[in-house]
């Protein structure tokens, strides 16, 4: 049957409506499944703050907090050639690792080697391309090199004040030369040990204690005074203006400042670059911050990126004509976070977890039509006030993804006062549904724009968040009882024994079922045509579509329907058992053994979640922030529409376009065709479900981009389904 409703230019009359026209595809066998499609991990939004072992000409090491160093080659970047120690500049790729009194230097980009042997007396102080400084028992200070790899030469360092106590050692963007802060006569003072001769030159004198510093072979600046290193002797340093962030690097002419220490809210820190030549000042990467120094080749690496999820290390690097160059050369992966909940529905994963302040935040992952991650994670709401949990809920908040792109929890607050909240289609939107002071409730399940809660008060309410509203309003409020909510249709016991009723929530219209159940129903879901009945000691699914009616089995905890089988955990074994019944036998597997010691034990939105809009099952694997996906081998129900919200707004157009929606059953391409009353096309969209549901937006223009002519428009939807599964569902209107 083919439904229509015309459009008129600037207007939408009457009541539009989907019918999906579709064929019933033929059953299929339920391979086995072994392994999980793909797994994936819930990542924080912190961004790390990482730093750097060694930072050369070839590559460099990098340490995320408290992980492991990982190495990293520069890409496209021919190595330095080793010419030996005599050439210190060929030591802008030497590692350094000292063990006691010995130094074992490594030309990285070569192989070549060579070692240093600190004379008895002689104690390490630093060490940075072939040199290294030592100081003997007096005070005196030395730079040790060898010759042909093996023999140590020591150079006394000459030139250093009488009396003057070393404070800081630091290296820079230089191999030639080594920072050194020493305190003398109650003033500190800051001056470069010429690593080729042993010469000390002090430039910056009274300081502060612990001055901020940052050098290469052409500058050095010191607690915001700046001075070039080959400056004649007796040239007093220039004082720079200074602010609250550090001075981390200098390269070329170009001094890098970042890591201020305060932010405004709402701004991001960055890196800048002020000019010691002009005093101009650039931005080097915005969004940067942590993470920043120099590099032994006069060059430095910083962290940048939008959030953890695309933290990257760049290096920094002169471009030839006194400003700087930026290349993203390493990926920071995100570190890890709990799993606080999860659920699944049209092919997107929703994990529920800690954001880097007190809060907490959905994210989400896309899935193929057979389970396999599709895409980075995705940040999916705002922060998150915690709920506050009842003593035991080990699945609180109680998550329900509706298969319209957005996920629903029960919030409680501190009084124990219930809301019902959605989230999903945008970053900072949340909508909440009070329950007029009910409490210590569950939520009952849910689809699209409905979602059911059962109060502690032993009401029943029927939460409607439809498209574009601000806020969540109780539709529909009963005595509570078993029921379900799929598209329209509220689905609870009827009066006689074994009998369920659906109610049509927009209509009030009722439809009644005999199931064949030996009681009345204590636990009713629905899907589909699938309908799922228990008496706590027996259960059966009824098939709308054939009159069938399948036992299964009742004899483990909670059960979670899904297209064709149903979910059960086995809480002594730890198996997740799928009953497939699609044939309308039913047959039961061990889909999965679950981790017998995760805290997680709330059941559908605790530990395990499945896709009733596709049929991808959801775990806890047991490693932390971790969630495995498996298919579940059973075949999907050809395309559907479970509800449809076509609106009739007065005016469209950029500012305020038509954006119906349309609930289907499972994820699909969709193509919407609007022609005018001689058949023209006038403009066609294109575009993929959110979720199960199609959420088309036309503001009113031509295909060209020009304006609509007047007159009565006619619309055609086809969705196609993603998962192969079935006919294309067209809708047509003349």
């Amino acid at each position: 049957m083919i439904r229509s409703r015309r459009l008129v230019h600037a207007a939408v009359g009457g009541a539009m409506a989907l019918s999906c026209t579709v064929l019933t595809a033929p059953a299929q066998a339920a391979p086995a499944v072994d392994e999980p499609a793909g797994t994936v991990r819930l990542a924080t939004e912190k961004r790390v703050t990482v730093d750097y072992p060694w930072a050369g000409a070839s590559g460099f090491q990098y340490r995320p907090g408290t992980s492991s160093v990982t190495t990293v080659d520069y890409p496209d970047t021919a190595p330095p050639a080793h010419a030996g120690p005599d050439d210190l500049a060929t030591g802008t790729d030497v590692v350094n690792t000292r063990d006691g009194q010995t130094v074992a230097q490594k030309h990285r980009s070569t192989g070549v080697t060579a070692t240093v042997t600190i004379p008895t007396g002689q104690a390490y102080r630093a060490a940075v391309g072939w040199s290294v400084l030592t100081m003997d028992g007096t005070g005196a200070l030395h730079v040790l090199r060898t010759v042909d790899g093996t023999l140590t030469v020591d150079t006394p360092v000459t030139g250093f004040p009488t009396g003057a106590r070393p404070v800081l050692y630091r290296t820079g963007g230089s191999v030639t030369r080594l920072a050194i802060v020493y305190a003398l006569d109650g003033k500190t003072s800051v001056g470069l040990v010429d690593l080729s001769d042993g010469t000390f030159r002090t430039y910056v004198t009274g300081d502060s204690a612990t001055p901020q510093l940052a050098f290469n072979d052409r500058w050095l600046v010191a607690d915001w005074k700046a001075i070039r290193v080959d400056a004649g002797p007796g040239t007093e340093p220039t004082a720079l203006t200074s602010t609250d962030t550090q001075l981390e690097a200098v390269v070329g002419d170009q001094l890098l400042i970042g890591n201020p220490g305060f932010v405004l809210g709402g701004t991001e820190a960055a890196l800048t670059a002020r000019s010691l030549v002009t005093g101009a000042s650039t931005t080097v990467l915005p969004s940067s911050f942590g993470g920043i120094g120099p590099t032994l080749d006069g060059g430095a690496l910083a962290t940048a990126g939008p959030s953890s999820l695309d933290w990257n290390i760049h290096r920094i690097t002169p471009d030839g004509s006194g400003g700087l160059t930026t290349a993203e050369v390493a990926r920071v992966p995100a570190a890890a976070t709990g799993v606080e909940g999860l659920a699944l529905a049209g092919g997107e994963l929703f994990l529920y977890g800690a954001t880097p302040g007190a809060s907490l935040r959905y994210s989400s992952f896309q899935l193929d039509a057979a389970g396999r991650p599709n895409g980075p994670q995705r940040r999916r709401s705002p922060g998150l006030s915690a709920p506050t949990c009842l003593t035991g809920d080990a699945a609180c908040p109680q998550l329900e993804a509706l298969g319209d792109g957005r996920v629903s929890h029960l919030w409680t607050s501190e009084t124990g006062q219930a809301s019902v909240v959605t989230v999903g289609l945008d970053t900072t939107t949340v909508l909440s549904a009070p329950t007029d002071g009910d409490s210590r409730g569950r939520t009952g399940g849910g689809t699209g724009r409905y979602v059911l809660y059962n109060g502690g008060s032993g009401k029943q309410r029927v939460v409607d968040f439809p498209r574009a509203a601000t806020a969540g309003e109780t539709t529909l409020t009963r005595d509570r009882t078993a029921a379900a909510v799929w598209g329209q249709t509220l689905w609870a016991p009827g009066s006689a024994q074994g009998q369920v009723t659906g109610r049509n929530i927009k209509t009030g219209t009722t439809t009644s079922i005999a199931t064949g159940a030996p009681c009345i129903p204590t636990d009713i879901q629905a899907v589909n045509t699938w309908l799922y009945w228990s008496c706590g000691t027996s259960a059966g699914v009824y098939d709308r579509a054939t009159q069938r009616k399948i036992t299964v089995p009742a004899d483990l905890g909670p059960a979670r329907l899904a297209d064709g089988f149903l979910l059960r955990e086995n809480r002594t074994t730890h198996e997740l058992l799928l009953t497939d019944f699609h044939t309308g036998t039913a047959t039961t597997r061990a889909l999965v053994k679950l981790p017998a010691t995760d805290r997680n034990t709330g059941g559908s939105n605790g530990r395990w979640a499945v896709d009733r809009f596709g049929g991808a099952i959801a775990y806890l694997n047991g490693t932390y922030g971790e969630v495995s996906i498996v298919p579940s081998g059973v075949p999907t129900s050809p395309l559907a529409q479970m509800e449809a919200q076509v609106h009739s707004p007065s005016v469209i157009g950029t500012s305020f376009p038509w954006t119906p929606v349309w609930q289907l059953n499972k994820p699909s391409t969709w193509t919407l065709t609007l022609t005018d009353a001689f058949g023209k096309r006038v403009r066609t969209l294109t575009g993929a479900s959110t979720g199960a549901a199609v959420r088309p937006a036309w503001d009113g223009t031509t295909d060209s981009g020009g304006g609509t002519p007047g007159g009565a428009l006619t619309w055609k939807l086809t969705a196609h389904p993603r998962d192969g599964q079935g006919p294309d569902s067209p809708s047509r209107a003349p």
